[in-house]
């Protein structure tokens, strides 16, 4: 199983020596591999220290580096203007603690996935995570594919990207004896090389912007942040959508398309009802989540979860993984 690091208050303060004097630590929830803490400073700021393990030996291919890749991000988000945390501190060196230390301001607010929000707010919150998302895809960058080096999957062009990309979670899958139907998706990417490589602008993708990734204000529910960047690479904005609902397999949010076309962003599919807008998009987009099904499908053994809802999760993934590759092949 995946274990999270144990880190000590004597070792956070270590860490936190540049930034300031540690008054208080505090646990967070919810990441499934790093360990997330909230601690508060002699001179009355809180910031988050996020760490993640040196321990690579559970961890699919693309997540080698993602601590690195979610500095890099939130510093180019903020400098965008876009609602992100400002880095505060990074500590590669290893010499507090084991792992690899991000440290950012702690912004207030309620995750969306914890709030109560009626019909019209969750509209209007889905509305401006289109917009943020067509903000973000507005940083370009000059290679494609996940950016750390320990991951090695950075290409020139996209179809060599997520060919490097499905590639390594077929080979994560054997590793951990997971069946996938190599074959089939390997013809998919293939069949899909033209519509891939249409792809010419490596646009920043944040890949995770789900619920549980996205802080509203507690008062209006305005989205105020999205968080968590670690699995962010550069590529297709069609990608986001995937992340943004991870076990989605039919049409796409309208609500988020409108707010993504309001603020100057095209992705190609219509009203987000399946046919609608352009083929290619949709090809495209059936390409992603079977990639994405293929992650959630094979991450449920090296991180050994447990609970009522693991069978459900990933059976819902791999009928997804089904259904995107007969719609591929369909004439």
């Amino acid at each position: 199983m995946l274990t999270k690091t144990a880190v000590t208050d004597d070792q956070v303060a270590a860490v936190l020596a540049p930034v300031g004097t540690v008054r208080d630590v505090e646990p967070l929830a919810g990441g499934l591999f790093a360990t997330v803490l909230r601690v508060g400073l002699a001179d009355g700021r809180d910031v988050v220290v996020k760490v993640t393990g040196a321990d690579t030996t559970r961890l699919l291919r693309y997540e080698h580096g993602i601590s690195g890749t979610e500095a890099a991000v939130y510093r180019l988000a903020h400098r965008a203007g876009l609602p992100v945390p400002a880095v505060l501190h990074v500590d590669a060196s290893r010499q507090h603690v084991d792992g690899d230390v991000v440290v950012t301001e702690h912004l207030a607010g309620v995750l969306w996935n914890g709030a109560d929000l009626d019909d019209g707010a969750a509209r209007a919150v889905r509305r401006s995570l289109g917009a943020v998302m067509a903000r973000l895809h507005r940083i370009t960058g000059d290679r494609f594919g996940y950016p750390a080096p320990s991951a090695g999957l950075s290409r020139e062009t996209w179809p060599e990207a997520f060919g490097a990309m499905v590639e390594a979670v077929l080979a994560d899958a054997d590793r951990w004896d997971v069946p996938l139907p190599h074959g089939r998706l390997r013809a998919a990417v293939r069949a899909g090389h033209e519509v891939l490589a249409a792809v010419t602008t490596p646009r920043l993708v944040h890949a995770d912007l789900w619920p549980g990734n996205v802080l509203l204000d507690p008062a209006d529910h305005r989205l105020t942040a999205f968080l968590d960047a670690e699995r962010a690479l550069w590529g297709d904005p069609v990608f986001e959508l995937v992340g943004a609902d991870q076990l989605g397999a039919g049409a796409v949010d309208p609500e988020l398309l409108a707010g993504y076309r309001e603020t100057g962003g095209e992705l190609g599919l219509g009203d987000g009802t399946p046919g609608a807008g352009d083929p290619s998009a949709w090809t495209r987009l059936r390409l992603y989540r079977a990639y994405f099904a293929c992650l959630l499908v094979v991450e449920v053994v090296p991180r050994a979860y447990t609970g009522d809802w693991v069978e459900g999760y990933a059976a819902t993934a791999r009928g997804n993984l089904e259904r995107m590759l007969d719609e591929l092949e369909a004439p």
